[in-house]
């Protein structure tokens, strides 16, 4: 091997790039923007299999930037905007049937036994919260199979139906189910902004 003047730069060799890491110098969590460009739904992926809480955990400020690149991936990828508006056709029937389970006169008798309890007011909200999502959990649980449907009809549908179904995944409370579709819309709302039809 030929000896290396210091002065010169060595140009058999590639440039080697610092390790991806997870962590920004802050100590936060990355972004996509700063992981592996064109990774997007592996990114999602990832930071939804983080969420310990839930779904609502997701940062509100990184879904709307996992969303940002994740509508325009999806038109890239061929899907059109009524693929993706059944699905949150389904979502606002879901929505719909959960304003009509709060006018339900039986989970009024049971919001009444729990404000009658002696328990905290985060108690009682957990148990009100809990009583009103067991009324929409099998619809939100069975849009997985819906999207495996789709998924298997045409190819362009699997990468919403892969982070979907990982979403539903960690919906256990109203506000996980609200992210979920804050999320959804944001998709849409990129999606179309990059031209989907």
């Amino acid at each position: 091997m030929p000896p290396t003047d210091p002065q010169k730069p060595n140009l058999s060799s590639k440039p080697t790039l610092p390790p991806v890491s997870n962590q920004s110098r802050n100590n936060q969590p990355t972004t996509q923007s700063q992981t592996r460009p064109g990774d997007i739904k592996a990114t999602i992926i990832q930071q939804i299999d983080q969420l310990s809480e839930g779904f609502s955990s997701y940062p509100i400020r990184i879904l709307v930037e996992h969303a940002e690149e994740f509508g325009p991936h999806l038109k890239r990828g061929r899907l059109e905007t009524n693929q993706i508006r059944k699905f949150l056709d389904a979502l606002n029937q879901i929505k719909a049937k959960l304003t009509q389970i709060d006018e339900d006169e039986k989970l009024k008798e049971i919001f009444h036994q729990i404000d009658g309890e002696s328990i905290s007011p985060d108690e009682k909200n957990g148990r009100k919260d809990k009583a009103r999502f067991q009324g929409i959990e099998s619809d939100i649980v069975l849009l997985k199979p819906r999207l495996a449907y789709a998924s298997a009809r045409q190819d362009s549908v699997t990468a919403l139906s892969e982070v979907m179904a990982k979403a539903i995944d960690k919906v256990y409370t109203t506000a996980d189910f609200e992210r979920l579709v804050q999320f959804l819309e944001s998709t849409i709302a990129y999606h179309k902004a990059e031209g989907g039809r």
